[in-house]
């Protein structure tokens, strides 16, 4: 399932309303919306960003993804 590049555009991070980068795994799913300034990773489930505080995890430091939607 893919996220639609309209849908993108209009998220932001929760808690800082700051943009968010698509990670992506090995096979071009989308994985993670990722919040650069807060340091944190939303999970994407079968195509549907959970966009909730308590369903992101902490980006360990210097962690990079395997692929990034641009």
């Amino acid at each position: 399932m893919t996220l639609d590049h309209r849908l993108l555009n209009l998220l932001v991070c929760p808690l800082c309303k700051g943009p968010l980068e698509l990670w992506r795994d090995v096979e071009n799913r989308p994985v993670e919306l990722v919040c650069r300034a807060d340091h944190l990773a939303y999970p994407v489930r079968d195509g549907i960003p959970q966009m909730l505080e308590s369903e992101a995890r902490p980006l360990a430091d210097g962690e990079r993804p395997t692929q990034v939607n641009v």
